[in-house]
């Protein structure tokens, strides 16, 4: 089932690719960001739209991101950490199906990631999958971590389930 879904996703992945360049600023010297990195930025500017209650501006900054996501994750398939933000963009704009695929690719070259993990598992709480985000959650309780926090948290309904 797993390498039905990768085969799935890096096929999806490979036809939905429709990425822009960067640009530069002319010969000023700065450096360029990689996609990943201009991606991460996106979505943090998005994060922040969210706290304000900007949601349109959110989920325009996380179209954007997943664009540059997609275009990482051609230039270094399969990297945990871009397939992390694969799913959470994509949970943030409503493709509930598309996040969970790519955060079980994730899970399926690193299964104790403590950012997919904890995504899932708020992914689950959503999707009323109580027990699976239960599930996350003991992967994540030896960590020492925020995310086992935060998971523990929505599960128990102290914070946003989304």
């Amino acid at each position: 089932m797993i390498k039905k879904i990768i085969l799935l996703l890096f096929t999806y992945t490979i036809l939905t690719t429709n990425v822009f360049s960067a640009g530069s600023s002319g010969g000023d010297g700065a450096k360029k960001l990689s996609s990943y990195d201009s991606a991460v930025n996106r979505i943090k500017k998005a994060k922040k739209y969210e706290k304000k209650g900007k949601e349109k501006k959110a989920k325009k900054m996380y179209n954007e991101a997943l664009k540059y996501l997609y275009k990482a994750n051609k230039e270094k398939p399969f990297d945990p950490d871009t397939l992390n933000y694969l799913g959470f963009a994509n949970r943030k704009i409503d493709n509930i199906k598309d996040a969970e695929i790519y955060y079980l690719m994730g899970l399926e070259i690193d299964p104790k990631h403590n950012g997919i993990n904890e995504y899932l598992g708020e992914l689950y709480v959503y999707t009323d999958r109580h027990n699976l985000a239960v599930e996350r959650l003991e992967v994540l309780k030896s960590c020492n971590c925020e995310e086992y926090e935060q998971l523990k948290a929505v599960i128990a309904g102290e914070a946003s389930k989304y």
